[in-house]
């Protein structure tokens, strides 16, 4: 991908700035609570994990980038940077498309696709953090300037366990302003999903489906994702607003059917880990909406490429962001360069989303505002990795059984 246009890069790079350290930070938080269904089935302790790369420059700037590999592998994500550390000490570091190309170098034998490219990406995130610093501008300035100014959000969460709680959630989505909530509802949940629909309305609240099958091999079928909708248009009047990963990988071709069949927009692509897959996934008609994540698809630039070739394909880019601060400060800023009009706003409570933000994220009428901090506008203080150090425990479990739905659990008002 050709390097946008940017005159505070061309001076970095003239200047010489060079890459003098690198190194691999594990935190671990508190995540949600415990109704929240993914605690329950995937994080038991109740805290969860991120991995940061911060990148010193040889005048002492430093930046963060993350990557979503850490969420599960932990050990394998510092393992990584480590591995990449050498061939990027002393390196020019404003070259971004030069340390893309090595990195992608050193691991592409055996991870042209998957782990590596989330350590890829977080560590070009990170340099475009050091380098939006060292210039003084935000990270949007430094990858060819912003064409929006503000980009509506949809909050993310649903994943709630009882309707008291769903509730609250719905409550803290209109006190945002924000007009979409994404809920997630598995195949046997269109109760859930009807129940939701119906208690958002009055808020001026419309509600997504996040069906949760990235993860499912086979998983569901198109038929079972059409009797899902069938399940919903049945129980309310109320439309969705969009579907999200409802196939898995292995029937990930099947998209193209599902959409014409579908009767509301199809989201996808927050696990796939290059540029390059997502478009093809869009060339074949794949997706109405694509959902690239920046800490996982090889940083800023790849999903700006997403951006760009989503605009020739009529396709709406909406960045994944379900990370932490880092993770949505990268994710934003490439949609405030790509020009994006929806973006992932995560619900979840998670205090590394605001303990490593340099100032807070602005949200007017439910629009999240162009930051204005150097760089991503994030810093890791030494009493933040002593506060937040690594728990053994806070790894997120994948091969975990459901536990059973409630009857009428989600009939009752």
């Amino acid at each position: 991908m050709p390097e946008p246009a940017s005159a505070h890069l061309a001076a970095l790079a003239d200047s010489g700035v060079r890459v003098a350290a690198v190194r691999p930070v594990l935190l671990s938080a508190p995540y949600a609570d415990p109704e929240n269904l993914e605690v329950r089935v995937a994080l038991p302790t109740g805290w969860r994990t991120t991995g940061l790369v911060e990148v010193t420059l040889d005048d002492g700037t430093t930046g963060l980038g993350e990557g979503y590999l850490a969420v599960f592998a932990p050990h394998v994500f510092v393992s990584t940077v480590d591995l990449l550390a050498p061939y990027l000490l002393g390196r020019p570091a404003a070259d971004l498309a030069e340390r893309y190309r090595d990195m992608v170098l050193v691991t592409g034998y055996w991870s042209l696709q998957g782990a590596a490219r989330h350590v890829i990406s977080a560590v070009e995130a990170a340099l475009v953090d050091a380098l939006g610093k060292r210039a003084g501008v935000p990270a949007y300035e430094l990858l060819g300037g912003r064409r929006t100014d503000r980009i509506r959000l949809y909050a993310s969460g649903g994943d709630s366990t009882s309707p008291a709680a769903m509730r609250s959630e719905i409550a803290a989505v209109a006190a945002l302003g924000i007009s979409t909530f994404k809920i997630r509802a598995r195949g046997h949940e269109a109760d859930k999903a009807v129940w939701t629909l119906d208690h958002a309305a009055p808020h001026g609240v419309g509600i997504a489906v996040d069906m949760a099958q990235n993860l499912d091999d086979p998983g569901q079928s198109v038929a079972d994702a059409l009797a899902f909708l069938d399940a919903v248009k049945a129980g309310t009047q109320q439309p969705l607003r969009f579907l999200e990963e409802p196939l898995g990988p292995a029937l990930a071709h099947e998209y193209p059917a599902l959409r014409r069949a579908a009767g509301c927009p199809v989201a996808g692509g927050e696990t796939v880990t290059t540029a390059r897959e997502l478009l093809g996934r869009m060339a074949s008609g794949y997706y109405d909406m694509v959902q690239p994540d920046a800490t996982v698809v090889g940083g800023l630039r790849q999903t700006l490429a997403v951006f760009a070739a989503a605009e020739e394909h009529g396709v709406d880019t909406v960045v994944h962001c379900w990370g932490s601060a880092v993770c949505q400060a990268a994710n934003y800023h490439a949609a405030f360069v790509g020009g994006g009009r929806l973006a992932e706003w995560p619900l979840p409570a998670y205090s590394l989303r605001s303990e490593l933000l340099v100032e807070p994220f602005r949200i007017e009428a439910g629009h999240l505002l162009a930051p204005q901090a150097p760089g991503l506008g994030v810093r890791l203080t030494p009493e933040t990795e002593r506060r937040y150090a690594f728990r053994g425990d806070a790894v997120y479990r994948c091969l975990a059984t459901l536990p059973p739905p409630v009857p009428g659990r989600w009939r009752a008002d």
